[in-house]
């Protein structure tokens, strides 16, 4: 009987073993997994106004979002990635250049025409109004603000 108790409890044991060691394996397999980006989150002041900035300017497109509560509008930037815009910003606030959103596109010179059919200011990466910046790698790139100041930067990068 003592036999056939530690022959179960080695048996218990071996099996609470392997389970451990499967979720541990599992879990160094998910844990390998490169990070990627799911979305980015933008307070603004208008919803809007913001919403029709990024949709009809910039042409993202809107997805469903899964509030209903006027409040979000989200937009597919990338492969699984979504930018969102989030109403009940309460005051202005001042940006970095340095901190902005980048997309592109496939000619600068076209979208600096609808910057300027549509009045939007634009600048270089050191603030010369309406030029463009030539990066080393011939990368073409303009910066410009939503309607609640934060900035974009477009720009002809290929990758």
């Amino acid at each position: 009987m003592k036999s056939l108790f530690c022959f179960c409890l080695a048996g218990l044991l071996f099996l609470n073993f392997t389970a451990a060691q499967a979720q541990t394996n599992s879990t160094s397999v998910a844990s390998n997994a490169p990070t990627r980006l799911n979305h980015i989150a933008l307070h603004v002041n208008d919803l809007k106004k913001s919403t029709s900035f990024y949709e009809n300017f910039l042409q993202l497109q809107q997805i469903p979002e899964p509030f209903h509560d006027g409040l979000h509008t989200w937009f597919t930037v990338g492969e699984k990635s979504h930018l969102h815009l989030i109403q009940g910003k309460a005051r202005k606030t001042v940006y970095d250049k340095g901190e902005h959103l980048c997309f592109s596109v496939a000619s600068v010179e076209d979208f600096i025409g609808r910057l300027n059919k549509a009045n939007v200011k634009f600048e270089n990466w050191v603030g010369k109004p309406q030029e463009y910046t030539l990066r080393t790698d011939g990368v073409k790139q303009v910066y410009f603000q939503d309607p609640d100041g934060h900035w974009i930067e477009v720009n002809d990068a290929k990758e």
